[in-house]
């Protein structure tokens, strides 16, 4: 109950008698007509459609996901009790008195409806308003107007005024896609319905009648008379004080801007969180669910990273790399958390996201995977010496004889720090018949690498597709030094009720064998110093990574870490036949991108060391 004392409106008492007696002895008549009418108890277990909101860690909204009806559920007790009053005032004065139909309000409907040959006039209540939203269709007609009145006399046997009033405000149309109070309140005013004052609930009382044309963004001077009208209403009901009517009358009002179809903020990371979400739930339970999505995007960090790579691309376009397209991805080694996600150079000119979907050889920066197998077997350590000799190895079409970068046969034996340090591949391809290609496949599966590998003599110089996330994401767990959580950019989703229904809290476990992801570290730092393929990545602290540079200059890279943060960048063409100019090289390229990410997005935060292999146990050969 409201708190309403006093029933406004009087009528002639001999009236309202024979009213009552001919409509409660013509709706007992009628009811056989009706007995196909829907029970209305299916209402109990009513869930209307509502909208699923997706936010960034920080609780910054990045979109919303929804179907025709757009709509944030709430309880009674979270919309203002100024907005209860209003709608009643102007809706149905008398709810909390009657059982869903009011005599008064009927006769006079009977008389103005006889005098113009037609239904113009509803009679109707709050709870017949809700059982035709509900239940019937919007045509005037004697007949739907009966079964309004049986529905809501129903309605009235079944649930409290209460429960009544809470569905009519959370199921009626207040215009431009706005279905129900919480959402309506949120795109006229930019605030919560709990947080609605007089001047702004009189307003939205008073565009239920006719939402599009009484709307404040169609016409504010007549949202501001139907406002007016509310607050009179108010008054001549004594629910408000005349002073307190003009008062609201003349208070300034914010008015926000239409939301239901808002573009996404962030649109490369909420389409990949729409497809997850329907993947695992389907497209009905994203639109309709009332999803609140919780991702481990950083809106701010993704908004530089897209400066950055922006940027980049038209500086390289102007230093003659014929590059069409890049890629960047962030991931927290500590959480496995996705921090940004950069598909493409321009959203609007193509929506295909190549940090999830495009796989592309990654050249050279797959050798740590190999490396970091042949330490895992305490055979080796970034001291040994390897081959650097060209050598044949016969594979299923005859003799493949490796070169290293620009067509050298090497010669001699090296260290394995001097040959991942200088990117040589004719060792890697050594080292990798040494230990076998299975298990340099066994571990980067381990290491999150999901995209097809096959054991071929080249495998350990990258000739196979693999996507930048997952590159960012194998690198991550070097990061931790062999720390490991499930990638993902969603870290929780709850349902309309509040229920947890996906929680990515990181659960780390122990993947990598810690010494040899520590010797492997070490060495990689090596590539940003001088002598390295990389000292353009130097960002003045502990760092490492590794570049790739595919055959023909189709595809390049540089992935690369500190204990934060691991970040891939791709540079390329989506089509991969065209090359991007000669002499081109990640450590040219794609190393200064990654540098000038990371000084962004490690601004504030503190140096910190990786661990050295000598606090582990080298692992006994085998």
């Amino acid at each position: 109950m409201l708190g309403v004392t006093k029933v406004a409106g009087g009528t002639f008492l001999s009236l309202t008698l024979l009213t009552t007696s001919v409509v409660a002895g013509g709706l007992a008549g009628l009811a056989i007509s009706f007995r196909n009418l829907p029970d209305v108890r299916v209402l109990r277990g009513h869930i209307p459609a509502q909208t699923s909101y997706v936010y960034d860690i920080k609780g910054v909204l990045l979109a919303s996901f929804h179907s025709e009806e757009h709509r944030q559920t709430v309880e009674l007790n979270e919309i203002s009790p100024e907005l209860k009053r209003a709608v009643l005032a102007i809706e149905d004065s008398n709810f909390y008195y009657h059982d869903g139909i009011n005599p008064s309000s009927v006769a006079r409907a009977i008389v103005v409806n006889y005098r113009s040959g037609g239904v113009v006039e509803g009679a109707s209540t709050l709870t017949m308003q809700l059982a035709k939203n509900m239940f019937l269709s919007h045509q005037r007609s004697y007949a739907r107007k009966l079964a309004e009145a049986i529905l809501a006399l129903r309605i009235e046997q079944v649930f409290t005024k209460d429960e009544i009033l809470d569905m009519y405000l959370n199921n009626i149309y207040w215009g431009h896609n706005n279905y129900g109070v919480q959402t309506a309140a949120k795109s006229y005013f930019d605030k919560p319905a709990s947080e609605l004052n007089l001047a702004e609930s009189a307003m939205m009382a008073g565009i239920i009648q006719a939402p599009e044309a009484f709307s404040p963004f169609v016409n504010y001077e007549i949202a501001k008379r139907r406002q007016a009208l509310v607050l009179n209403r108010m008054v001549d009901l004594e629910w408000i004080t005349e002073q307190e009517a003009e008062a609201a009358k003349v208070e300034p009002l914010g008015i926000g801007r239409p939301q239901a179809w808002q573009r996404s903020r962030l649109p490369f990371v909420t389409d990949a969180v729409r497809e997850e979400i329907i993947n695992r739930f389907g497209s009905d339970m994203l639109i309709k669910g009332g999803l609140n999505v919780q991702t481990t995007l950083d809106y701010n960090m993704q908004i530089r990273a897209e400066e950055v790579v922006r940027n980049a691309h038209n500086n390289l376009r102007r230093s003659g790399v014929r590059a069409d397209q890049m890629a960047l991805v962030a991931i927290d080694p500590r959480t496995h958390f996705v921090k940004a996600v950069v598909g493409g150079i321009d959203y609007e000119t193509s929506q295909f996201n190549r940090v999830l979907h495009s796989r592309r050889q990654p050249g050279s920066a797959f050798k740590p995977f190999v490396f970091y197998t042949a330490f895992a077997t305490g055979k080796y350590s970034p001291g040994s010496s390897i081959a650097n000799h060209s050598r044949g190895f016969r594979d299923g079409s005859g003799i493949y004889r490796p070169t290293n970068y620009g067509g050298d046969t090497g010669g001699g034996d090296v260290s394995i720090n001097h040959a991942l340090t200088v990117s040589l591949n004719i060792p890697a391809v050594v080292i990798g018949q040494e230990i076998g290609l299975d298990s340099v496949i066994d571990v980067s599966r381990t290491l999150g690498i999901e995209s097809p590998l096959q054991p071929v003599i080249s495998l350990p110089l990258g000739p196979i597709g693999i996507t930048p996330m997952e590159m960012a994401s194998a690198y991550a767990t070097f990061a931790s030094n062999g720390w490991q959580s499930d990638t993902t950019m969603i870290l929780q989703v709850t349902d309309s009720n509040g229920n947890t229904i996906i929680d990515n809290t990181p659960r780390p476990r122990l993947v990598l064998d810690e010494w040899s992801t520590a010797s492997l570290t070490t060495v990689l730092q090596n590539v940003m110093r001088p002598g390295g393929t990389a000292p353009s990545a130097n960002i003045g602290r502990p760092a490492a990574g590794k570049t790739g540079t595919t055959s023909g200059e189709r595809d390049v890279w540089f992935v690369g870490y500190v204990p934060q943060l691991s970040v891939a960048v791709w540079i390329g063409n989506d089509d991969f036949n065209r090359t991007l100019g000669r002499g081109v090289t990640g450590g040219g390229t794609a190393a200064p991108v990654w540098r000038q990410f990371m000084n962004m997005a490690l601004e504030n935060e503190p140096v910190l060391q990786f661990p050295a292999a000598s606090q582990f146990k080298r692992p006994e050969a085998r």
